[in-house]
């Protein structure tokens, strides 16, 4: 490989970037839907060559808009190219404006290419003796190389001088001209000569010379006794006129005329205030954080054209060591409006954390640090952790005293782990930004910082180090520590002060925040750390018996293979799929192997056997080891109980989710599945009381809708399924088929979700046509459900969102995307978004509601422990199941006013899988 001399200059073919940036992934867009990953590929490249070459001067070339000289010289000149992409010319204009930014010199003259522009500048300088790095990804370059020119490939990291020209295609650099004109170039739709490939053309030039002499004598072509040299003096008679053609369209041009020369293509200072607001409206936030590094000034915020403050506040941090100290800024605490809180722990698991310390601000820099459990060697003197949450205590419990906070619900644990019940929670940060938009960004802290303030935060993995040497809070030293754990409480300050002037403006918005969130943070605290109760040793005999059950499905696979294999490797199943069995490929990988992705196995299960087994053995090993293995490891030493935690910022239509576990996931359509809910119970005394809501979404696409048909259906209390089935088939409602009733169940289902006759004749194993007869038919009868459809599709592109029925906003950023996959994806989300976002409100504010019912009235009879879905999970006195069992009902019945009643239906047992 040869050496790049040290600082070259480097020119950059970036019209051959882009468009392999845009067909590779990952396919970017930004929160409104825009395409962004041609412009990440070909920045991020461009700052691979800054970094590892350093240059002092470098361009960056573009093909300009409009025909070159080429298409004079041959009409059908890349007339077989498809025109650009709408989603890649988009990218265009703010590409050119960051490379700008960026300080590098940006070329694109009309009437000839990106290359010809490439080779005059390479060559002046070359001549000059100057070093040049050209970087693309096209081989018609290769005719640039000499002695000071070399090519690099960022893509395959491929580097080639003259030697490793002729070592790649066979001939040196004076002739790969001549090369190309021989064999022609489809992607250029260059001719060439009928007949010749690669291997003819090279052996022609190594016997010939050049296509000049090829030419002249043509004669000489059968002594040089390559396939096909006998008939070649005719071919180059008939097509000669071809071949001189080809040459010159593969000839790169080296006189283009330029309004600078290479001696001025220098790199200059970056715009920074350009490149904030740049990567901003990108979002592509790492490079973002770097640019903010010790960068004051303003910008416009990428989604608001709102002026984003960044790091012109001055800080006033304060680290409390005495009691005087404490007292001082209890006082402070207790005369001010607002006060964000926040603590540092040891661990992120909220029933192990230990308190080391709390943070405070009042007003926007202005903030302290009470360090309480810094035990590093040689660590300060602190004050007892004891004395000073005694002085704390009324504070932290006055429901008076306004707090904010980010992600208050894990705080509220770790101070009732030191017997302090946290009160007076006002606003928190997290929900706040969930509220406004779900999907603008992430929803931690730092994210949120730079997306609205427009600050990078110290980050924890900076004063704390990563992986397994990463220290605990407790270890690491006063003085980095105390301005980071400041720094959280200010920011939650200022990330506060701006949402909320936000949501303020949007009454329907703060409302969900306020009557819904909010509230919900105490409701999941108390469930999380109440836990629920698990067998572990009927846990442990599940996982003995599903270990054999998958070792008998292995052998089974092995002898229908004919060999032993990884049931868990691609590569494998790919060798033994489709070259040794031969198997039908139904999908390929993004780099063009046939998948072996779960939705292609199910495809192949329908015919093959071994498919079918490596499917049972994949989720009888997931159940195993995500379940029956790792939920007895997850129990509390403390409580005995295993303790989940709730995430109310995670999803975009604001439904739950959980983790460690995660008991959203737990299947229910196996009976392996519904084995391992046997193993959540009751402690002694108790029952396990379940209740969820009966066809919710349907109930609400009732409403939404207002089609006659459905609400009758449910005012009459018919079964809905049954009652679809008696209108799209034709029948009686008492003739309806089970069969009937099934496929009636999948469309009901299936177009809240927005399914199209293509997925629900696949998922009924139907004809297509069938599948849309059903849809058809049942759009006659229920037209105030098409209705509903076609205008919330609508509203979805007009607004950019959809709204539950309390006024959550269900943003979709891809509703008028140019690509029609990602927009008609979105517009299925619009269709259900509505309901699903609706449903999760309304099971809150069941939550709520019951959560305040129990503590006003049941003495501790009844403790909520679980929430899943529409469904809600209870620990009840035995004597008072079936009484609570009612009144839950009800209260999950009467947590909205609907056009339609809802149903929830309860459940008791043993367990959670006998009381559901």
């Amino acid at each position: 490989m040869p050496k790049i001399a040290e600082n070259p200059l480097v020119l950059v073919d970036g019209s051959s970037y882009l468009y392999r940036a845009y067909y590779s992934p990952p396919h970017l867009t930004n929160s409104k839907g825009e395409a962004t990953g041609a412009v990440y590929g070909v920045i991020n490249m461009l700052r691979s060559l800054l970094n590892q070459y350093e240059p002092s001067q470098m361009a960056v070339v573009f093909d300009a808009k409009g025909k070159t000289f080429r298409n004079d010289m041959y009409e059908d000149y890349k007339a077989n190219r498809p025109p650009m992409p709408d989603d890649l010319r988009t990218q265009i204009a703010p590409l050119h404006q960051i490379i700008r930014a960026m300080g590098l010199p940006l070329v694109c003259i009309p009437g000839v290419e990106a290359d010809d522009v490439i080779g005059t500048i390479s060559t002046q300088a070359s001549k000059e003796g100057r070093a040049v790095l050209i970087s693309t990804g096209d081989k018609d370059m290769a005719q640039l190389v000499d002695e000071n020119v070399t090519l690099i490939n960022t893509m395959t990291n491929t580097i080639m001088g003259p030697e490793e020209v002729k070592v790649k295609f066979g001939v040196g650099p004076e002739l790969i001209i001549d090369f190309l004109a021989l064999q022609g170039d489809k992607s250029d739709n260059i001719p060439g000569l009928p007949g010749v490939g690669e291997k003819t053309a090279v052996a022609m030039l190594t016997g010939a010379g050049s296509v000049e002499k090829i030419l002249a004598n043509p004669e000489k072509m059968p002594e040089l006794g390559f396939r096909g040299s006998k008939t070649m003096p005719a071919k180059l008679a008939e097509h000669g006129e071809l071949l001189k053609l080809s040459y010159e369209l593969a000839t790169i041009k080296l006189d283009v005329e330029l309004e600078q020369n290479w001696q001025d293509l220098n790199i200059t200072p970056a715009d920074k205030d350009e490149l904030i607001k740049c990567f901003g409206e990108m979002e592509f936030k790492r490079w973002l954080a770097e640019i903010l590094d010790n960068k004051t000034g303003s910008s416009k915020n990428a989604d608001t054209d709102e002026e984003v403050i960044k790091q012109d506040i001055q800080t006033e941090y304060a680290t409390i060591l005495t009691h005087e100290e404490l007292d001082a800024w209890i006082d402070i605490l207790k005369s001010a409006e607002l006060i964000a809180i926040d603590t540092e722990t040891t661990s992120l698991n909220y029933m192990d954390a230990k308190l080391v310390g709390i943070s405070f601000a009042v007003e926007a820099g202005k903030a302290a640090y009470l360090p309480l459990g810094h035990d590093y060697l040689d660590a300060p003197e602190q004050l007892d952790q004891a004395e000073a949450l005694a002085k704390l205590k009324p504070l932290l419990e006055d429901a008076e005293l306004k707090k904010v906070g980010q992600n208050l619900k894990y705080d509220i644990s770790i101070f009732a782990n030191v017997g302090i019940k946290l009160q007076g929670i006002a606003f928190d940060t997290m929900l706040e930004s969930y509220v406004f938009n779900s999907v603008a960004t992430k929803h931690n802290m730092d994210d949120l910082a730079l997306k609205y303030l427009g600050h990078k935060n110290i980050s924890f993995e900076e004063i704390a180090g990563k992986g397994v040497k990463q220290l605990t809070f407790n270890q690491i030293d006063l003085e980095t520590a105390a301005p980071y754990a400041a720094e959280d409480a200010d920011i939650t300050l200022r990330l506060h002060q701006h949402l909320w002037a936000r949501l303020e403006k949007e009454p329907e918005l703060a409302s969900v925040f306020t009557e819904i969130e909010l509230p919900l943070i105490q409701v999941l605290s108390d469930i999380e750390r109440q836990g629920v109760l698990i067998d572990s040793m009927m846990l442990g005999q599940q996982s003995e018996e599903l270990a054999r059950t998958i070792d008998e499905l292995e052998q089974k696979a092995y002898e229908i293979a004919g060999e032993k294999f990884n049931l868990s490797s691609p590569k494998q199943l790919q060798a033994l799929f489709f070259e040794k069995l031969g198997y039908p490929i139904i999908k390929k990988t993004p780099k063009g192997a046939p998948s072996t992705a779960e939705e292609v196995l199910v495809e192949l299960a329908l015919d093959y056997p071994l498919p079918k087994i490596i499917l049972q053995h994949r989720s009888l090993a997931k159940l195993k080891s995500t379940y029956t293995d790792k939920l007895p490891l997850m129990v509390n030493a403390q409580s005995g109980r295993v303790h989940t935690s709730y995430h109310q910022a995670n999803t975009a239509t604001g439904r739950l989710s959980s983790s460690e576990p995660n008991l959203q996931n737990i299947p229910i359509r196996t009976e392996e599945g519904r084995r391992i809910r046997h193993a959540f119970i009751a402690q002694e005394g108790k029952k396990v009381l379940a209740a969820d809501y009966s066809q919710i979404e349907l109930r609400i696409m009732a409403h939404l809708s207002q089609d006659k048909g459905l609400l009758t259906a449910f005012a009459q209390g018919k079964d809905i399924h049954k009652a679809t089935a008696a209108e799209v088939f034709g029948v009686d409602f008492s003739e309806v088929t089970t069969e009937q009733r099934r496929r009636a169940k999948a469309v009901n289902f299936g177009l809240i979700y927005g399914m199209s006759a293509f997925g629900l004749a696949k998922q009924l194993d139907i004809p297509r046509a069938e599948a849309q007869k059903y849809i058809d038919t049942y759009f006659k009868r229920y037209p105030g459900v098409l209705k509903y459809m076609e205008e919330t599709r609508a509203e979805a592109a007009d607004l950019g969102y959809v709204t539950t029925l309390y006024g959550r906003r269900l943003y979709l950023p891809a509703i008028k995307d140019r690509n029609a996959m990602r927009r008609q994806a979105a517009e299925r989300a619009a269709i259900n978004a509505p309901m699903q976002g609706t449903a999760a409100d309304i099971i809150k504010k069941a939550m709520i509601n019951i959560a305040n019912w129990i503590e006003a009235e049941t003495n501790g009879e009844i403790i909520m422990i679980m929430q899943v879905h529409d469904e809600l999970v209870f620990e009840v006195d035995i004597d008072k199941a079936e009484m609570m069992q009612e009144k839950v009902c009800q209260l999950m019945a009467d947590a909205v006013s609907l056009d339609v009643n809802l149903l929830a239906e309860g459940g008791i047992g043993d367990n959670w899988e006998q009381a559901h």
